[in-house]
């Protein structure tokens, strides 16, 4: 039996791989930082897990996937690397995985993970099927990883992450452009760069394959097959809503495509920004055999993704929505959702900036997101894989916030902060460890 390790196993793409190599007979080692609740998953699945990079502990290693997060100083990285074990990111890992299969790859700075949960759930609701590497916890499924009851099915869903270029790895059958909004300068440098490498992962698509890109967005294409485009708004777009109505918690629209009209769609998550995610979903799912009433009865039964929107309490005292939102078009995104759904509700925002660089480069667009919101609560940086930078701090985003209320605080004093305030809707929004909060409200 082959011994594999992962580095940084408990994040949620490695978390996935790590469940397959399991599903499929090989030993599982990995290390992470902290025990979460996903490694604790992992652990009772069969995983072997350490906490500290304590080299004396390692297996016999075959080979070692590794998460860019990991430090190049971590010492059992270092002892794997002087050792002469093979070594592949984990980008490289899935498209060795998929290369063979039909991915169905979302790639885009936002939307990525619901939008892919989406289209895995209305193969899997359907006679078509699917495998699936999510990016986020299925609610429907409670796991990342969907394996297909045909062993021989091709179609495979995947989260296109753009990050350290990890697309470029991938080889889709049909792939999805979501947005392109900048991100990750601390890796491209300039917006030109991120554009460029979406331009190439266009080039990635397999012959007989298809493009299918929201429309209106910045993308130079270079595929030489299939193209379309999707939206939420425009009509003229080949895959589009029509007639969206929200009220009373619940949401219906109306889905066109170039082969059929489907009306009075009832959206599982009810909300405004999904629409638009369920479109792309709908018309990967059209475009490989899913039908009219497996359309209609899938998007109605998608319970969506843990830390997308996600309802934690709904109750009389108040209500806790948790999202995942981490950059600037996101968060105002998220915000104009939550206002929307609840129109008449006192709202305060909680967000948690995720990364130095991340803040540094966005502070007044974050600024401008959160200044929508009538109360906006503002954590310290939650850092990830990076060092502090001199000058960065939420105080950069919070002296540029115009909400009639706002505050600053530290995680710690996040729920005393809250209890001076007077609300009945809460929004935690952002990529670090803000959705493990709970709230109680007195």
């Amino acid at each position: 039996m082959k011994t594999l390790y992962f580095l940084g196993i408990g994040g949620i793409g490695m978390s996935a791989l790590a469940r397959y190599a399991v599903h499929n007979g090989y030993s599982v080692y990995g290390y992470d930082r902290t025990r979460s609740e996903l490694c604790k998953c992992l652990e009772r699945e069969g995983c072997t897990i350490t906490y500290t990079d304590n080299i004396q502990s390692l297996p016999k290693i075959d080979l070692c996937i590794y998460t860019p997060a990991i430090p190049e100083t971590n010492a059992i990285f270092c002892y794997i690397k002087e050792h002469n074990v093979r070594i592949v990111k984990r980008a490289e890992m899935l498209g060795e995985l998929t290369r063979d299969r039909q991915g169905l790859a979302v790639a885009g700075t936002h939307g990525k993970t619901t939008t892919s949960t989406m289209i895995a759930h209305l193969l899997r609701q359907s006679e078509v099927d699917c495998s699936a590497f999510l990016g986020g916890i299925s609610i429907n499924y409670d796991t990342n990883l969907l394996l297909s009851k045909n062993s021989d099915n091709p179609k495979v869903v995947v989260e296109a992450d753009e990050f350290d270029r990890s697309f470029h790895h991938l080889r889709p059958f049909i792939a999805v452009v979501t947005a392109t909004d900048a991100d990750h300068l601390d890796i491209y440098g300039t917006h030109e760069a991120y554009l460029e490498a979406f331009a190439q992962f266009t080039q990635l698509i397999q012959k007989g394959g298809a493009l299918i890109y929201k429309k209106g967005i910045t993308l130079d294409i270079r595929t030489t097959e299939r193209v379309y485009t999707y939206s939420a708004e425009d009509v003229t777009a080949d895959f589009h809503s029509e007639n969206i109505r929200i009220g009373n918690g619940k949401l219906l629209f109306d889905y066109v495509s170039p082969h059929i009209t489907l009306r009075n769609l009832s959206l599982g998550v009810p909300v405004r920004v999904n629409v638009e995610n369920a479109i792309a979903a709908m018309a990967v799912a059209e475009l490989n055999g899913v039908g009219a009433d497996e359309l209609r009865d899938g998007i109605a039964s998608f319970r969506g993704v843990h830390r997308r929107f996600e309802i934690k309490h709904c109750g009389d005292d108040f209500v806790h929505i948790d999202d995942y939102a981490h950059h600037p078009d996101e968060l105002q995104r998220s915000i104009a959702s939550v206002r929307e759904l609840y129109a008449d509700r006192r709202l305060v925002v909680v967000f948690q900036p995720h990364l130095y660089t991340r803040t540094r480069d966005f502070c007044n667009e974050f600024a401008a997101a959160l200044s929508t919101a009538p109360q906006v609560v503002l954590t310290d940086i939650y850092p990830a894989r990076e060092l502090p930078i001199q000058g960065v701090s939420s105080r950069i985003i919070f002296d540029n916030i115009t909400s009639p209320v706002r505050r600053l605080c530290t995680m710690e004093e996040l729920k005393d902060t809250l209890a001076e305030l007077d609300f009945d809707v809460v929004l935690t929004v952002g990529a670090g460890n803000i959705g493990e909060v709970t709230f109680e409200k007195k």
